[in-house]
């Protein structure tokens, strides 16, 4: 009889239907790709969680980090320009939108702006020199290195050399350039929309100074535009002395809430310009946004989690599902056996609908091995070997419970056992005096074995306690084919064999099967080492014709 004669396998099975091609085009677009997320997520909920919440923690640290913003905002409406001497309005000066743009950019100007910084006395304030350092620079400057550099830094910027006097002065009006420039960045002036109103804010961390800063900015345009009128009409022939003493009253008046930073206490007619709202002091800080940042945080991190999780799965090669073996390998999944803790075999009662998740996924297991040799079969006995790479793949298990499962349905069986299950290497005291490796190194007949009984399964270790028998029998021998042939003709014979990775012989037992398992432990096992195994097999001439996922989460 025929060992090793591989057929095309047919997919006839609904058991394989997880490997298949889907033709429909269901799993293409932008519902896919969310199922596809909402999966990931599932799975990797942990992880995704972990980042999120590091993520929020360390927004939470930022923003917290960040000193508070208050904020003041004055508005002022243009109006039509005034004739200096008599009040009247001018019948060519006209408000149009090129007005309105020359005196936004009067009120940016650096003539304007630095005489309200002048004013107000700003070039010591702390907040316009030197920038607070940041949560890392803070963190940083604890550490005894840096805490000496800097100790130097001070020494030195503190030391000043005779002669340099005026080195010291540059230095100065550079720091005071650097406070002015930093005033201006905080201070914003802007038309609302395209009406003749302007806003002019100030951002600052003392919550009194961005009123007063924009409430002098709005007196300065006033004293600026009242006091050039006054100086017209003292220049004017016709002036007359009420018009002069109504016109210096306004620019003392601009004058001095200029200084004070507030708005003139007495109308300023002449300005050009009406203050419609004044700058209050801000009931909170405008800023930093903690929640905003806190919400940022939170999304970057789910972010980075799903990028770490991307990343991780790419670089992850271990086999978790079949659907994993269909995207890298031509082999079919025959079946995917749930890890179930305890279970060795399939018991008598079941009594848990853990074990009846088992005993139903070796029952697929054992239709889908049966569809896949039809063709062989054809009322004879067949000869079935399974194989993992490495031990621990549950090769045992699975071979005990295909084995009973069919003696229960009615067909003897013999099992060819590895030593220990699965460790080729076990210690010979633990083994049989019988075994297939002694049996044809002492060349004995088939007859002259003697089988195990366990549950109606007639078992046969394959190596043997004699050290000497195990290193030299040749598995291709005549004589282990002959043996197969009788344990064949009297029912199927299922092949439980060594790891491919430590031992060799299974390859030679492996020809003598009609068809081959490759067992592959989920979480552990990767897909190039089925890959291997596969090959390996082939080139043997085994006719491997399928793969088995074993003790699977979430079956």
């Amino acid at each position: 009889m025929m060992f090793n004669r591989p057929r095309p396998i047919d997919v006839t099975s609904r058991l394989w239907r997880v490997n298949e091609t889907q033709s429909d085009v269901a799993g293409d677009g932008p519902i896919a790709l969310l199922r596809a997320l909402i999966d990931l997520g599932t799975r990797h909920r942990i992880a995704l969680s972990a980042c999120s919440a590091a993520g929020l923690i360390l927004a939470a640290l930022y923003a917290h980090s960040l000193p508070p913003t208050y904020q003041a905002t004055a508005t002022l409406l243009l109006e039509p320009r005034q004739s200096a001497i008599s009040g009247e309005l001018g019948a060519q000066q006209t408000l149009d939108l090129n007005r309105a743009d020359s005196e936004l950019q009067t009120i940016k100007s650096e003539r304007l702006l630095s005489a309200v910084f002048e004013s107000l006395n700003l070039k010591d304030d702390q907040e316009l020199g030197r920038r607070q350092p940041g949560l890392l620079a803070r963190l940083l400057s604890g550490l005894p290195v840096f805490q000496g550099r800097q100790g130097a830094d001070s020494a030195k910027a503190n030391w000043t050399e005779p002669g340099r006097a005026s080195t010291t002065i540059e230095q100065a009006d550079e720091a005071d350039r650097a406070a002015f420039l930093n005033f201006m960045s905080r201070l914003n002036a802007r038309r609302v929309g395209q009406s003749f109103v302007i806003e002019i804010e100030y951002s600052s961390s003392n919550p009194k100074l961005p009123a007063r800063v924009a409430n002098a900015a709005v007196s300065g345009y006033i004293y600026q535009t009242v006091a050039f009128k006054e100086q017209i009409a003292r220049a004017g022939t016709e002036a007359l002395q009420g018009r002069l003493d109504s016109l210096a009253r306004q620019v003392d008046a601009a004058r001095e809430a200029m200084h004070a930073g507030s708005l003139p206490a007495i109308a300023t007619p002449d300005a050009d310009a009406r203050i419609i709202g004044a700058a209050l002091p801000p009931l909170g800080p405008s800023a930093p946004r903690e929640s905003l940042i806190i919400a940022l945080g939170g999304v970057l991190g789910l972010l980075v989690g799903f990028g770490v999780v991307v990343v991780r799965m790419a670089l992850d090669r271990r086999v978790r599902s079949a659907k994993d073996l269909a995207r890298e390998m031509e082999v079919r999944c025959l079946g995917s056996v749930p890890d179930v803790p305890g279970a060795e075999g399939v018991p008598l009662h079941i009594t848990s609908p853990q074990q009846q998740k088992f005993v139903a996924a070796i029952r697929d297991l054992r239709t889908s091995v049966e569809i896949a040799c039809t063709s062989l079969r054809n009322e004879k006995s067949i000869v079935i070997a399974v194989v993992g790479w490495t031990p621990g793949a549950g090769v045992s298990t699975l071979c005990a419970s295909l084995a009973q499962l069919i003696s229960r349905g009615g067909r003897q069986v013999t099992l060819f056992k590895a030593a220990d299950g699965e460790d080729t290497r076990a210690s010979a005291d633990n083994l049989p005096a019988v075994s297939l490796a002694g049996a044809a190194f002492a060349g004995l007949m088939p007859e002259q074995l003697s089988f195990e009984d366990v549950g109606g399964v007639a078992v046969l270790p394959i190596h043997s306690r004699d050290a000497n028998a195990n290193l030299f029998t040749d598995f291709r021998n005549p004589r282990v084919r002959r043996i197969f042939e009788a344990a064949r003709a009297r029912g199927d014979v299922l092949l439980d064999l060594p790891a491919l990775r430590h031992s060799m012989d299974a390859l030679a037992l492996a020809s003598y099967a009609d068809a081959v398992l490759v067992v592959a432990r989920a979480g552990q096992t990767t897909i190039e080492e089925v890959s291997e195994s596969v090959q390996l097999l082939r080139r043997a001439g085994a006719n491997v014709v399928g793969t088995v996922i074993n003790r699977a989460r979430g079956n």
